[in-house]
């Protein structure tokens, strides 16, 4: 099975990157960090945000992003973008898509996003707004992939309740 790959390109803030390496190791999806970075991936704030989930990880380097694309020579890539004419609900994620974020104060560069343009997407927001949080976002794009996919080889149900006879006609749904 193909994963879902998110790329973060010179990714600022050791925090939001210890969420998305969260978000990764929850879904399986694999993370690859482009540098120059603006942390150490020692960094305490990185550790502390992904929690005890990095044994789950599968995270990969690259020294800058045409190292990236000579290693990974990705079939299929989606650019997140605040200056993108589509938003991310108008394009379909084949299985082993690659999802592309900026630097949180930059974003992309201006070239890469001319280049592929048509792959180019952005989630909507209000007239004024700026951007969102880097790590809102890849989680908002990782579950919209991983939604059209069928959410592969992720638990869809709880089980809460699964022991549980309901008495006296109590409706257990929700």
């Amino acid at each position: 099975m193909q994963k879902l790959h998110i790329v973060l390109v010179e990714p600022q803030i050791p925090q939001n990157t210890g969420n998305i390496a969260r978000t990764c190791a929850a879904t399986g999806a694999v993370l690859h960090l482009v540098r120059p970075l603006g942390f150490s991936i020692d960094d305490k704030k990185l550790k502390r945000a992904g929690l005890d989930y990095w044994y789950l990880l599968d995270i990969r380097y690259h020294d800058n992003l045409d190292a990236f694309f000579r290693a990974e020579n990705p079939q299929s890539c989606f650019f997140f973008s605040t200056k993108a004419a589509k938003t991310y609900t108008e394009v379909s994620y084949p299985a082993g898509s690659y999802l592309v974020f900026g630097r949180e104060d930059a974003g992309l560069p201006e070239e890469l996003l001319r280049q592929h343009y048509s792959q180019c997407v952005r989630l909507p927001m209000l007239e004024g707004a700026r951007s969102l949080n880097l790590s809102n976002t890849v989680a908002v794009a990782v579950y919209e992939a991983l939604r059209q996919q069928g959410f592969p080889q992720l638990k869809t149900k709880s089980c809460i309740f699964a022991q549980s006879t309901p008495k006296n006609g109590e409706d257990l749904s929700f």
